[in-house]
């Protein structure tokens, strides 16, 4: 496998560094083409993509496999999201390992109950420090790769007293945490706030529709966030495509309404390399032809 940039490299050329989602290795060529220099596999996507909610209904296999197809594709470092582990300290162990085997270069795990939802929902259920200091302790035991960086999330804000949190963050550094994760943020200096009491990365969620404000890359600089996550935001935009592309097929008989819509043969052709793949293929029919006289 190729050597991946890892998340230390490209923050020290970009600051903040922007993290974009990816679904599949097909938007992972795409985000490349625009210029990222780092990506993301959200738990969410994930399961989305197979009909079905940001309720850990999904496997680790089912990750493993949108990892492997990103990975084998590209050299941007991919971030992937492993909820809450997986139930238990050995599954959370055995996750990173195999992450790492696959070429991912970050994880991030969350402090939720294992009975989880999605972090801008209401209703969660957050675990005691040290339950989530053992899961910490569990995930970077499972490292295969010095640079792999381990990003704990937590969405215990507006569930306890910031002063609450700010320790419970303090605790999950010190637990082997490379990187902070804060969740659903719905006040820009708190990223300022938490910063000051860590001497790790903090990374910012800036998810549409959800509790956080689209804030500004340069917003969040000036707040200390070296991270900007943006984990569905394609993802979303293809989905409205897809359904007013499906509308105007089915209402109006024809797709030329909609056609502005569309990625071109000649754009997708590009991205897939696939003129270079055809001249290889082409050569490799012109060696058997000639070894056919």
């Amino acid at each position: 496998m190729t050597q991946k940039n890892s998340f230390y490299d490209v923050l020290h050329n970009e600051h903040p560094l922007q993290i974009v989602g990816v679904i599949n290795a097909l938007s992972a060529k795409i985000a490349e083409q625009q210029g990222f220099n780092a990506l993301y596999l959200s738990g969410a996507g994930v399961a989305n993509v197979r009909g079905l909610p940001d309720l850990g209904l999904t496997s680790l296999d089912d990750v493993l496999h949108e990892v492997q197809s990103i990975t084998r594709i590209t050299n941007l470092p991919l971030l992937v999201d492993i909820d809450t582990g997986w139930d238990s300290p050995l599954n959370t162990e055995r996750a990173v390992k195999l992450l790492c085997n696959a070429g991912a270069m970050a994880a991030h795990i969350e402090d939720q109950a294992n009975f989880k939802r999605c972090g801008h929902r209401d209703g969660k259920k957050i675990v005691k420090t040290n339950t989530m200091c053992a899961r910490l302790e569990a995930a970077c035991a499972g490292k295969t790769n010095s640079q792999f960086m381990l990003m704990a999330r937590t969405d215990a804000l507006h569930y306890e007293a910031e002063e609450e949190t700010i320790k419970r963050v303090k605790a999950y550094e010190a637990a082997g945490a490379d990187a902070l994760f804060l969740e659903a943020v719905t006040d820009l200096a708190q990223y300022k706030r938490f910063k000051s009491h860590i001497s790790i990365p903090l990374l910012a969620n800036i998810t549409e529709f959800g509790k956080t404000q689209l804030y500004t890359v340069e917003q969040l600089k000036q707040n200390n966030v070296d991270m900007v996550l943006y984990p569905l935001s394609a993802f979303r935009a293809m989905n409205q495509a897809a359904s007013r592309v499906f509308q105007a097929i089915r209402q109006e008989g024809t797709q030329q309404s909609v056609i502005s819509l569309m990625q071109t043969r000649d754009e997708l052709y590009d991205v897939l390399n696939y003129v270079q793949y055809e001249e290889k293929l082409n050569r490799y029919l012109e060696q058997e032809e000639s070894s056919d006289e």
